[in-house]
């Protein structure tokens, strides 16, 4: 399926588990692969995703679908706060 970077931008990412990530802002291109490395977000969830910069690079790896909305991969990821 071929599809213009440019449809991306502005899509909100969820994941397979129906949690709001955040809106897609840029597309991280590997040159040399000729293919999409990694997603850039901005309106990151915090209770998902405790990050202080202004936005997110997921791996494009993680994508499951992309359509109205972009589906990710659920990741944990072990917050300072919680005692594992």
């Amino acid at each position: 399926m071929k599809t213009e970077l440019t449809s991306l931008f502005g899509m909100d990412v969820y994941t397979d588990k129906g949690k709001y990530v955040g809106k897609i802002n840029d597309v991280v291109i590997d040159p040399e692969e000729k293919k999409i490395a990694g997603l850039a977000l901005i309106n990151v969830n915090p209770e998902i995703y405790d990050t202080n910069n202004k936005g997110l690079i997921i791996p494009y790896r993680l994508v499951i679908a992309v359509g109205d909305i972009v589906l990710m991969k659920e990741i944990r990821v072990a917050r300072e706060k919680e005692k594992i």
